[in-house]
């Protein structure tokens, strides 16, 4: 049936692979550095790499059971870590999500850094050094409107593909691209690795600072985000949004209404019944408006036509 060998090198190797992604002539000496592993892959290779790079590490969630992974920490639930940011002082905050694909950053006062900041600071950096290809990285189409133009004042094109890493992985290939990620902080720095890697993550946002000498909320401060409301309603069954003739005259007024200070998105779930409503602009109590609107309208066209 097969057989299973147990590689004991493997956490050395892949410790050694991570660090050979951050800058030879660099390291983390003097920063203080906050892990959160989810208690799950990371709690072993995430403290041990930064760690032999020099940093100040502080662990929190890094004792797996089997049951307890993701369990009210890692990137799903950033809290605690801002908390222990604060408490003891650091530089900045890391948290994995279970896997270790994903990585959500807190800056040195507590704030969550999501990954459309990441993608920014990052695109930025390697921009300027000339290591950006094409000078154009990909996110997915719920990445942020503000994002998108704080970047293209800097010269640096957005390329936006749907919701999911592997979309984010085919749009990067065919255009030839080497960053791209999405704003639950799955990014794809494709000069290290083929997929989502939160610790490659973690050092390419840690080196950032490192050489440019500034702490993460000095890095953010570029980057303008709009007013972002989200609705996540459930329905009785995925109508084809083009046969919902009052929902697409709707949002085709709010649309000319918003013009090109604004982005509606309205967009099934990929695993349940429900539909997403993502309405910004830079009016907040217009963007609330004109989601509840288009929500409530949508909701009952497609409940109106019966149960699946």
């Amino acid at each position: 049936m097969g057989r299973v060998t147990r590689i004991e090198t493997a956490i050395g190797r892949y410790v050694e692979f991570a660090k050979s992604s951050f800058d030879k002539n660099y390291d983390l000496s003097g920063l203080k550095i906050v892990l959160d592993c989810a208690h799950g892959a990371m709690y072993k290779v995430a403290p041990m790499t930064f760690s032999e790079l020099g940093a100040d590490v502080v662990v929190l969630n890094d004792k797996p059971s089997g049951y307890n992974i993701n369990e009210h920490c890692g990137a799903l639930y950033p809290e605690e870590l801002a908390k222990k940011v604060i408490d003891v002082g650091a530089d900045v905050g890391i948290a994995f999500d279970g896997d270790g694909d994903r990585a959500i950053f807190v800056d040195e006062h507590g704030v969550v850094v999501d990954g459309d900041y990441i993608l920014g600071i990052c695109g930025r950096f390697m921009k300027e050094r000339g290591l950006l290809n094409k000078h154009t990285l990909v996110a997915t189409v719920m990445s942020n409107l503000g994002f998108e133009r704080s970047l293209n004042k800097l010269g640096i094109d957005v390329v936006r593909c749907d919701v999911g890493d592997r979309y984010v992985v085919e749009k990067m290939r065919s255009f030839g691209l080497n960053l791209g990620g999405e704003q639950s902080g799955h990014i794809i720095f494709s000069d290290y690795n083929t997929t989502g890697d939160g610790l490659i993550t973690g050092l390419q946002l840690l080196k950032v600072m490192v050489v440019t000498n500034k702490k993460l909320s000095e890095l953010q401060e570029f980057i303008s985000v709009y007013p972002q409301i989200l609705k996540n309603s459930f329905v009785n069954k995925k109508v084809p949004l083009n046969e919902l003739k009052n929902t697409s005259r709707l949002i085709e007024e709010f649309s000319n209404q918003l013009g090109k200070e604004g982005r509606i998105l309205v967009r099934y779930s990929g695993t349940e019944n429900k539909l997403r409503v993502m309405v910004e602009g830079t009016d907040y109590t217009k963007i609330e408006y004109i989601a509840n609107s288009i929500t409530s309208t949508a909701v009952k066209e497609i409940n109106g036509r019966g149960e699946a």
